[in-house]
């Protein structure tokens, strides 16, 4: 059994994750946090002080983004919550370290959630993360997976037209799969069928720029 890492509500905080700091929108990060994660205060917290120590240390993510964790990877990630309706299911494939998959299940704790993730040491990493949390994580790669959600979400994992191909068996009739994407999110739709660009504004978040692709009957 894996060695469960979990940061208490009570333990000093990395010095990158001091939520009294204002973000780069100059809202302060508490201000945020409270704003964006209200049910989940305290898991979201040790889930950034996870993400900022194991995460780092593991190589999940680079050794400069410490003080980047809530700008870059965490209120980055929540503009996608606005395209998903209650009580939806969703798989996060490539989930690598929870990123967006936690992020949208500790702000949306209506939604059933999985993350989906081949490579056995992020699985490790994902397992200590959701200890205690309403979150599946799966082995496997997206295209062996036999089951499907209303939505996949998917971030940094392959250029649109691939990630279509390797996850379209997954999402149900009428759900969709969105693709977190950055300045070239245009130049990736050309040629991809139904493809719809969502550019989302969340106060106090940096712009969120999603591409949709439906699932019709």
């Amino acid at each position: 059994m894996a060695k469960t890492h979990v940061v208490s509500s009570s333990s000093t905080p990395h010095k990158y994750l001091n939520p009294s700091l204002m973000s780069e929108s100059g809202v302060s990060r508490e201000t945020l946090i409270e704003r964006y994660f209200p049910e989940r205060l305290t898991e979201i917290t040790a889930y950034a002080q996870f993400l900022a120590t194991a995460g780092i240390e593991r190589g999940l993510i680079g050794p400069r983004e410490g003080e980047r964790i809530w700008e870059r990877h965490i209120f980055n990630c929540l503009p996608v919550t606005q395209l998903i309706p209650q009580r939806a299911s969703l798989f996060d494939i490539g989930s690598g370290a929870g990123l967006p998959g936690i992020v949208i299940a500790l702000a949306r704790p209506d939604l059933t959630v999985s993350l989906i993730e081949p490579l056995e040491r992020r699985v490790t990493f994902l397992n200590e993360a959701v200890e205690g949390l309403n979150i599946e994580v799966i082995r496997g790669r997206a295209q062996d997976v036999k089951r499907s959600a209303d939505f996949v979400t998917a971030r940094a994992v392959a250029p649109l037209e691939k990630l279509k191909k390797m996850s379209w068996h997954m999402v149900k009739t009428g759900g969709s799969l969105l693709a977190m994407k950055g300045e070239g999110a245009s130049a990736e739709m050309e040629g991809v069928k139904g493809a719809t660009l969502h550019e989302i504004t969340l106060e106090g978040i940096e712009l969120g720029r999603i591409v949709s692709i439906k699932k019709g009957a």
